[in-house]
């Protein structure tokens, strides 16, 4: 009897362990399985992971890639010399207008220039500066072997104070289609005036050959006075269209040459003037007697010289045009133009003694010299 209780004790526990070695089977077969799912989804999160690491890579390169074009086109931009024939994109959008580009008055005077989509320069060395109180303008051609230029732009330049020289924008204007002489210009402009490039304080642009008449395209006249023409009709051209480009610049513009000598402090002494006129009537002023030098115009008023000059650019240089339109606005019918002045020298206001001294000798007309003077001191 005892014997059959233990058969019986013995078949049970043979079962019961039999029951529990296939339960942790069992257990350790789901185990696995979930392990090796497990891994299986570690295995893919890695792939996944790698996936985003290669394309976080290309992305970076990509980046990488446009950051150095990107700085590449920048030193380009300012070693512009090495490459002068690019000329400057279109920088309007698709959706833009021209409405407000300035240039668009030059149209109802000339014709051809109605086929043109956009007038502006050829070129732009510089940072295309706004919002300042003063641009000065230079219009420069090419004098044959003789350059005023770097030393009219080394007295006007050095004698601003770091201020006065953020507050300010020089803009030269390179008005002759030799593109050797353009060269020479640019080479000694990025070599010399580094500094005032970068902050943008001075520029240089090109006239566009497709904005003069064709009169000045064809053959000129072997007669000097025609030539004497046909330059100075070219020079109240190029004096409009770089008044035309300084207008949205600044508050007031300031006409120079590129054969002059600027006072020491003349801008200082400018500003000051400006500063101290009692009354914002002033139809312009004159800190250089000779010439064109030295006139300094409000912004606002010059598109409306422009279009006087425009008028009458065929018939008489641009001070004398000048001289016309003080006339015909300021003065009353019969009265000479010295009472007409003496009554409205709060109007058309001279300061002395100029802070320009007119220093070139050879003409930017071929041949012909000059030795106008002006009272420097």
């Amino acid at each position: 009897m005892r014997t059959k209780h233990v058969n019986v004790l013995i078949a049970l526990a043979a079962f019961v362990l039999f029951s529990f070695s296939c339960f942790c089977i069992s257990r350790m077969t789901q185990t696995s399985n979930q392990l090796i799912n497990c891994r299986n989804h570690i295995l893919e999160f890695k792939e996944k992971i790698l996936r985003l690491k290669n394309k976080t890579e290309r992305n970076r390169q990509e980046l990488i890639n446009a950051l150095s074009k990107m700085k590449y086109e920048m030193t380009q931009r300012e070693n512009t010399s090495t490459d002068l024939v690019e000329k400057k994109m279109n920088t309007l959008g698709k959706g833009e207008t021209v409405s407000n580009n300035t240039f668009e008055v030059l149209k109802f005077f000339f014709p051809h220039l109605r086929k043109v989509g956009r007038i502006y320069p050829d070129v732009i060395i510089g940072k295309e500066k706004t919002g300042v109180s003063f641009a000065l303008g230079i219009s420069t051609v090419s004098r044959g072997n003789q350059s005023y230029l770097k030393q009219t732009l080394n007295s006007v330049v050095s004698r601003m104070t770091l201020s006065e020289e953020k507050d300010s924008v020089v803009i030269v204007s390179v008005a002759d289609r030799n593109e050797d002489y353009l060269k020479s210009v640019v080479d000694m402009i990025t070599k010399r005036f580094k500094r005032q490039l970068k902050s943008g304080s001075l520029e240089v642009i090109s006239i566009p050959a497709f904005f003069y008449p064709n009169m000045l395209h064809v053959k000129q006249s072997t007669e000097d006075s025609g030539k004497l023409v046909s330059w100075r009709i070219k020079q109240v051209l190029d004096f409009c269209f770089l008044m035309l480009y300084a207008q949205p610049k600044a508050m007031y513009y300031l006409q120079l040459e590129d054969d002059i000598i600027a006072k020491k402090m003349y801008f200082t002494k400018i500003t000051d003037f400006v500063h101290n006129i009692t009354s914002n009537n002033w139809f312009y002023i004159e800190f250089s007697i000779l010439g064109f030098i030295g006139k300094l115009f409000k912004s606002e008023d010059l598109t409306d010289f422009v279009r006087f000059f425009l008028m009458f650019y065929k018939d008489k240089p641009i001070d004398l045009l000048l001289g016309d339109i003080f006339q015909v606005k300021m003065c009353n019918p019969g009265e000479t133009s010295e009472k007409c002045a003496e009554r409205n020298k709060q109007i058309r206001i001279r300061y002395k003694p100029s802070l320009f001294q007119h220093v070139g000798i050879q003409s930017s007309f071929p041949g012909r010299e000059q030795y106008s003077k002006d009272i420097y001191y």
